[in-house]
């Protein structure tokens, strides 16, 4: 069996631990130090993008949306939501840590269509929940995959993306009749009440991490009401 190499290593900031890039082949794998299993494979793609499918539905012949990917992680779930809107959409991905993005930019780029260098892709390096203090319309979808959901698996500042407060300024920043779709490695019930109680329309979308196969993902769609 061909071994893994080590292609980086990342501190995740406030003390979130350290992301290491790894590679087999052509598969590669983020995870992190320490821990056991890892956070995102490039072999499992399918729940990822369908983040984007079902986030972007509503939007699909809409001219001139604009979309926020929180997370870039291995770009599959940016490259979706270019393929689901149209030519005039603009995407921006916000991606807390600098070297994510810059393994997107090298070789782990080739992995989801190199997205990142589509002209409608605007980068936002920083944490994800900057953009909703602004409380303004901005978005026609929000899309989430920030850690594991929203337990804050990596880490804890995370937690925050999901409170109450939080949800309800994301809520602020969509248009009429928006979305926010959140991945997440779990379905819990208590989230989906939280957000109702933020001012959505909640429902939830089982998907699997391989097509027809693999592990069971949630996407909450939480539409604006």
């Amino acid at each position: 069996m061909i071994p893994w190499t080590l292609l980086g290593e990342a501190a995740i900031p406030n003390d979130g631990g350290v992301l290491r890039l790894t590679q087999r082949g052509d598969e590669f794998s983020i995870h992190l130090k320490g821990a056991r299993g890892e956070l995102m494979n490039s072999r499992v793609r399918c729940s990822e993008r369908a983040l984007a499918d079902l986030g972007c539905a509503h939007i699909k012949q809409l001219e001139n949306a604009s979309v926020l990917v929180g997370g870039l992680g291995m770009g599959f779930t940016l490259e979706a939501a270019l393929l689901a809107t149209k030519a005039s959409t603009q995407v921006t991905v916000a991606e807390l840590v600098p070297d994510v993005i810059e393994w997107n930019k090298g070789d782990l780029g080739e992995c989801a269509g190199r997205p990142l260098d589509n002209s409608r892709t605007v980068v936002y390096q920083g944490d994800v929940s900057a953009l909703f203090k602004r409380k303004k319309q901005a978005y026609h979808a929000v899309l989430l995959d920030v850690d594991n959901g929203p337990e804050g698996f990596t880490h804890a500042d995370n937690d925050s993306l999901y409170s109450l407060g939080s949800l309800r300024a994301i809520r602020e920043t969509l248009y009429p009749s928006g979305m926010l779709a959140i991945w997440s490695a779990w379905n819990d019930p208590k989230f989906s009440a939280q957000l109702k109680k933020a001012g959505y329309k909640v429902r939830t979308q089982m998907v699997r991490a391989h097509k027809g196969k693999g592990s069971r993902h949630t996407i909450y769609l939480a539409a604006k009401s």
